[in-house]
Formats: structure tokens, C-alpha cells, sequence
């Protein structure tokens, strides 16, 4: 029998209820699946419907015995909310949308998501990808982060907004989509393979330096 956490589902203030948090990639939803997280929501009798920051939307103040239920319902995958795995990756709309976008940051991002979502590591890890350098998806403060330049990527490393927040540190620039996934992936590798558990990246970086992650990239 699956424990409530791993069903998706964090006990609220009240320690009565509880909120579940599908994974919607990026952000971008249907009106269908609106309609369909709507209609879940009123017929368990949600106390809240709420956008997070990590562009999931949880339904708040459900009853234990209704969350199977409920998910069954949603048809959706559980978004990694809590543990020590990569979350839901936060993307702008880039040049899909956005006339000031320099780079596809929403299929750059969905690709991160498909790659990395839920993966876990020996830390909490976040990703952003903003399309240019206004950082809407405020890559500064993850732990790795994209902005789009009109050169290419900029890849920047360490940041969050925890308890000690800290800003990431610039690790290279200039890259194409391939370039700046291979990038990503000997980023985390290097960390999965040198930091401590519950180390964030950024906590590494303090207590090793940035050198070890420049030469992954080679």
C-alpha cells in the first residue's frame, strides 16, 4: 500500500487535509484538462484551486479518503513537489510566444522536463529557462538555469531562493540546443557523483568551487 507521499499528497496546515499537485510540463495546459481538474475539484470538494509557482495546479483541502480517487480521475502524472529529485522545470513562452524571445525556451524547457522530471539526486534541484536575458522564469535563482541570448544559451549554475537564497554563477555562454543539453547533462552527472546528500548545488559550489563543473565540460 502506497504511503501518502508517495501518492502526491502534502498534508496541509489544518493536519487534516491534504493537496495533490499534478505535473503539467511548463505550464501549458488545455481547456479540457481545466474542465477535467474544475469538475475533480468540485466534486471532492476541494477547499482551494491553486496556481503554484512551479506552474502546477494543486488542489488544495482534500480528504485522505478521497485522493486515490481523485487522481484516478485526472489521468495526470504526480508532479515531484517534495524529495530530493529534479522539480518541475519553469519555462517562459521564448520564441514561441514572446516578441522579445531570443530562444526556444518553452521546447527547450519541455525538453528538460522530459529528461530530468522527478530524477532523483542527492539534493532538491530546479530548473528555469527564460528566452532572454529578462529572466522571467528567473533562471538566476535555480539551480541550473538558461537565459537566451541572440548568440545562443547562456548556462548559469548554483543559484536558489531557499532559506539562504544565492545567486548562480555564469558557467558558459554561447551555446546551441545540443551543445547546452550535453552541458546540462555533465552538469548533473558531476553533481550527482561529488555533492553530499541534501547538498544543494549551490551549497557544492561553495564548498568545492565551480572548477569540478568546468572540467566535465572539458
Amino acid at each position: 500500500m502506497l504511503k501518502l507521499g508517495e501518492k502526491g499528497a502534502i498534508l496541509q496546515r489544518d493536519k487534516v487535509t491534504y493537496a495533490i499537485a499534478p505535473h503539467i510540463p511548463c505550464g501549458v495546459i488545455t481547456p479540457q484538462l481545466l474542465r477535467t481538474i474544475a469538475d475533480v475539484a468540485e466534486k471532492y470538494d476541494a477547499q482551494a484551486i491553486k496556481i503554484t509557482g512551479a506552474t502546477r495546479v494543486a488542489l488544495v483541502g482534500l480528504k485522505e479518503e478521497n485522493i486515490d480517487a481523485a487522481w484516478n480521475e485526472l489521468q495526470l502524472d504526480k508532479g515531484a513537489a517534495v524529495g530530493l529529485c529534479v522539480r518541475s522545470v519553469r519555462a517562459c513562452p521564448g520564441t514561441t510566444y514572446c516578441r522579445l524571445g531570443k530562444q526556444d525556451a518553452l521546447g527547450m524547457g519541455m525538453e528538460l522536463d522530459r529528461r530530468y522530471h522527478g530524477l532523483e539526486l542527492p539534493g532538491k534541484f530546479k530548473m528555469a529557462v527564460s528566452g532572454c536575458n529578462l529572466s522571467c522564469s528567473e533562471s538566476w535563482v535555480r539551480d541550473i538555469g538558461l537565459i537566451g541570448l541572440k548568440d545562443g544559451w547562456q548556462m548559469v549554475i548554483g543559484g536558489n531562493v531557499g532559506a539562504e537564497p544565492r545567486i548562480a554563477q555564469e558557467l558558459v555562454s554561447g551555446l546551441d540546443d545540443n551543445l547546452v543539453l550535453e552541458a546540462i547533462d555533465k552538469t548533473v552527472q558531476c553533481y550527482t557523483e561529488n555533492a553530499k546528500k541534501g547538498e544543494r548545488l549551490g551549497k557544492m559550489i561553495e564548498r568545492v568551487g565551480v572548477i569540478p563543473f568546468q572540467k566535465a565540460l572539458g
